[in-house]
């Protein structure tokens, strides 16, 4: 029976079940290629193994906690959360070694992040400023165990962190003397191409970390735009990253796969064809995210190279056919595409469509979806 007569509950939301085929899944929806997933996790997790580093998936990218166990699976030593709701979500799946790599601030998310730390054993905090790691203090103060903070260091991303090695040891200390902290090491999100800056940085501050007398127990280095590059930076004990999984359009780009290693495509329809070089799809903002990460339009369609999307509102997509593509698609033609930024379209979806040529082999809920906070 095909998904649009098979009888459902009002509420269940239409989705495929395993076996179905891809042209029945209901548009617009993100699917992934199981065995390019697969080959994502196998190849970066190999990469870091080479290298002797540790490594730390950030599953702000996915936020589905089947995932996150696969690449543990692979070797990662843990993961990379953002906030505490995705946190919990990942504790619950029984994930123990989880890093948060934001500021916490404010007394309900202090609260909820000592509920999370006494439910696990390896959960981890950062920290840029006196005043976090004050609030981080007044809350576990007395702890029994106490809780592993890591200094943010700006090695030139221009987003959180302390900005010098002088301040980075301060701080250190800081949260070294601190009740119910302890010092857990340095972290970072550098710049593209900057891994000569982090090492520089890493270096002098732990040279200043040695002159006090402090270990430095991690030296966490992150982000998918510096991944292959994790290798230069000697300091490092671990490594972070989160698009590699999928991939998409600006890891494409920046070179560290191939258009072959996107796991995730966008599934359109083809609605409107008002103009002989222009389309309307069904995937707007609300599918494909306005984020465009230095590109000029809105992701890849393929097997059409000279289209481009130009434009989104919330439930079109507006695609520039150009020359060169013959009569383009027709209406109702289904279309994949390449987004820009995949972690941004997952949060967009209730659920992850997976695939293995073209035949659905299950459905995962994002369990973390929306949890930003």
């Amino acid at each position: 029976m095909s998904i649009a007569t098979r009888s459902r509950p009002t509420d269940e939301p239409l989705l495929p079940r395993p076996g179905d085929r891809l042209e029945s899944v209901s548009t617009p929806r993100p699917v992934i290629d199981e065995d390019r997933l697969a080959g994502n996790i196998a190849r970066v997790q190999r990469y870091m193994d080479a290298q002797g580093l540790s490594f730390r998936p950030h599953i702000k990218t996915h936020k589905i906690p089947a995932l996150a166990h696969e690449q543990i699976a692979a070797g990662a030593r843990g993961i990379n959360c953002q906030k505490i709701t995705e946190a919990e979500i990942f504790a619950d799946a029984g994930i123990e070694d989880i890093l948060i790599t934001f500021n916490i601030w404010g007394a309900e998310k202090l609260a909820r992040l000592l509920s999370l730390h006494r439910r696990i054993a390896g959960l981890k905090a950062t920290a840029d400023s006196a005043e976090t790691v004050a609030g981080l203090s007044g809350v576990f103060a007395g702890e029994s165990r106490p809780l592993p903070v890591l200094v943010e260091c700006d090695t030139g991303g221009g987003r959180c962190g302390v900005q010098s090695p002088e301040d980075a040891v301060a701080l250190a200390a800081r949260i070294h003397a601190a009740d119910g902290l302890a010092f857990g090491g340095l972290m970072t999100y550098p710049r593209t191409g900057g891994a000569a800056e982090v090492e520089a940085f890493f270096a002098a501050t732990l040279a200043g970390l040695s002159a006090r007398g402090l270990d430095c127990p991690a030296i966490s280095n992150g982000g998918t735009p510096s991944l292959f590059d994790a290798h230069l930076v000697t300091s490092a004990t671990e490594h972070r990253a989160g698009t590699y999984i999928y991939n998409d359009r600006s890891t494409v780009r920046a070179g560290h796969c191939g258009e072959e290693d996107c796991a995730m495509h966008v599934l359109a329809t083809v609605v409107s064809r008002p103009t002989a070089t222009r389309a309307v799809i069904d995937a707007g903002t609300k599918a494909l995210t306005s984020d465009l990460l230095g590109f000029a339009d809105h992701g890849l369609v393929l097997g059409y190279p000279n289209a481009r999307i130009v434009g989104l509102s919330e439930e079109h997509g507006v695609i520039d056919l150009g020359a060169g593509d013959g009569a383009g698609p027709a209406i109702g033609e289904r279309l994949r595409i390449v987004p820009n930024h995949t972690c941004v379209v997952s949060n967009l979806f209730d659920h992850m469509i997976f695939h293995r040529d073209g035949i659905v082999t299950r459905v995962e809920p994002v369990a973390a979806r929306g949890l930003v906070w």
